[in-house]
C-alpha cells in the first residue's frame, strides 16, 4: 500500500479486521438500501456498486443529485471498493454488497416538515423491502418530540412490516448526548437497530446519544470515506457512520448465511458483540456491545429462533409524541446546531474546509492511525440513563446544513 493512501487512513477497517473477514465474506449477494439525501453515483470508489434507485424527495432531479455528501459517505462506508487512486481509495466494510440508493429530502437543501420527513422514510422503507433489500440503512433522524403521534405510528407499522418480510432496519441514534440526549426517530423506534458510536479506544463518543434505544455500537470517530468534496474523500464523526458500519456488518454475515432471518442475523451480531467489562448484558451507551463481524463470521453460535426478535420490541418514549403545530414543522435553513450533521473535512485538500453549514467537526486532515483496537469493549463503570428532553413548545430546527443527518 502506498504511503499516505486513503485506505491506510481507515483505522476502523484495521480495528475490525476487515482484511481477515474478506477472506470469508465481502457481503456479496446482499443489497443494502441507503435512505439519504442523494448520491454521487460516479465516484470512482462506488462505480458499479449502485443499483437503480428511486427519488422520494419530491424533486425531479433523481437520486444522482445531492446538496451534501452524506449519502455518498454512507454508501462508501458500506460498499466502497477502493478502486480510486490505483486501488488505494476508500473501502467499505462490505465491498461485495450492492447499494440501493433511495433519496429523501433530509433538510439539507430545502425545508421539509417532520411529517413529510417521516413519510418519505416510510415510502423508501416500503420500496426497499419490495426490491429485496435485506438491510436498510437510515443514518438520519430528528428529536422524537418534533413528530406527531399519527406520523410516528404509521412509520412504526411500516418498519414492523419490513421486519416481518425479512428486512433489517438499521438507524443512527443521534449526536445530542450533551444537548439534552433526546430520543431520535427513526433510530428510537421499535424494530429498528439503533446504533451508537465509539472512538479509537472503543469508548462511546461524547456526542453519541444514550438510552434503551441503543442496540449496538460501532466506530464513529475520525472516519474516512468517499464523499463529494473536490478531493473525493472526507473524514467525519457521528452515529451516522456507526450505523453504516453495522449495516455492512449485517451484510457480511447474511452473505454467508442467506437462509437466516433478520432476527437471526441481529441475534448473532448481538451475541458476538464486544461487551462492557462490568459484566452487564447491555449498557445505555453501547447497547449490547460493539459490533464484531469477524467473530460473527468465525464463531456465530446458535442463531436462535427465526421468528423471535432478540431484543424487546418497545418504544423508548413511553408516551406518544405530542402533535406539532404547522408553524413549527418546517425546518428553516441556517447553520446546523449541535444535533446537526458533523463536519466532514476533505482529505488531501491544501487546507481543511468543513462543508458549508456544518459544525462541531474536526478542523484538520485525518492523520494516519496505527494499531488495532482491542476486541473487547472498555467502558466507564457508570451506566448512563437517558435524559429525555421535555418542552412545552417545539423550537425551529437550526437552519442550514443537514439538520436530519446523524
Amino acid at each position: 500500500m502506498a504511503e499516505g493512501s486513503i485506505r491506510e487512513k481507515q483505522w476502523h477497517l484495521d480495528a475490525m479486521h476487515a482484511s481477515e473477514m474478506w477472506t470469508t465474506s465481502k457481503g456479496q449477494g446482499i443489497t443494502v438500501a441507503v435512505i439519504d439525501g442523494g448520491f454521487k453515483l460516479d465516484h470512482p470508489d462506488l462505480v458499479g456498486q449502485f443499483l437503480p434507485g428511486k427519488d422520494f424527495s419530491g424533486g425531479s432531479d433523481g437520486v444522482g443529485t445531492y446538496t451534501d455528501g452524506h449519502g455518498t459517505e454512507m454508501s462508501s462506508l458500506i460498499a466502497g471498493t477502493g478502486k480510486s487512486v490505483g486501488g488505494t481509495g476508500a473501502y467499505g466494510l462490505a465491498p461485495g454488497a450492492k447499494i440501493l440508493p433511495l433519496k429523501i429530502n433530509n433538510g439539507s437543501g430545502s425545508a421539509i416538515s417532520p411529517s413529510d420527513f417521516l413519510d418519505q422514510i416510510g415510502q423508501a422503507v416500503t420500496y426497499a423491502v419490495d426490491q429485496g433489500a435485506k438491510v436498510i440503512n437510515i443514518s438520519q433522524g430528528l428529536d422524537a418530540v418534533r413528530f406527531a403521534s399519527d406520523d410516528v405510528d404509521k412509520l412504526k407499522r411500516i418498519i414492523a412490516q419490513a421486519r416481518a418480510k425479512g428486512s433489517l432496519v438499521v438507524a443512527s441514534v443521534g449526536n445530542e448526548a450533551q444537548s439534552g440526549n433526546p430520543v431520535s426517530y427513526p433510530g428510537g423506534l421499535p424494530n429498528v437497530v439503533g446504533v451508537g458510536a465509539v472512538d479509537h479506544d472503543v469508548i462511546a463518543t461524547s456526542e453519541s446519544e444514550q438510552g434503551p434505544q441503543v442496540i449496538l455500537a460501532a466506530p464513529g470517530m475520525d472516519i474516512i470515506a468517499a464523499c463529494t468534496a473536490d478531493t473525493g474523500y472526507c473524514k467525519s464523526h457521528g452515529t451516522s457512520d456507526a450505523a453504516a458500519l453495522v449495516s455492512a456488518s449485517a451484510a457480511l454475515v447474511w452473505s454467508v448465511h442467506k437462509d437466516w432471518t433478520a432476527n437471526q442475523v441481529l441475534r448473532v451480531l448481538i451475541n458476538t458483540a464486544g461487551k462492557p467489562t462490568d459484566g452487564s448484558a447491555r449498557s445505555n451507551d453501547v447497547g449490547y456491545g460493539v459490533v464484531r463481524p469477524r467473530i460473527a463470521l468465525t464463531e456465530p453460535g446458535d442463531p436462535g429462533p427465526a421468528d423471535v426478535s432478540p431484543v424487546p420490541v418497545a418504544d423508548p418514549v413511553p408516551s406518544k409524541s405530542p402533535s406539532v403545530s404547522a408553524a413549527s414543522k418546517a425546518p428553516s435553513s441556517s447553520a446546523a446546531g449541535p444535533g446537526g450533521s458533523p463536519s466532514d473535512v476533505a482529505v488531501g485538500a491544501p487546507t481543511a474546509e468543513p462543508k458549508a453549514g456544518a459544525s462541531s467537526g474536526s478542523g484538520g486532515v485525518l492523520p494516519v492511525v496505527g494499531g488495532v483496537v482491542a476486541g473487547l469493549l472498555v467502558v466507564a463503570g457508570v451506566v448512563f440513563a437517558v435524559v429525555r428532553r421535555r418542552r412545552a413548545a417545539v423550537p425551529p430546527v437550526p437552519p442550514g446544513g443537514n439538520p436530519y443527518a446523524q
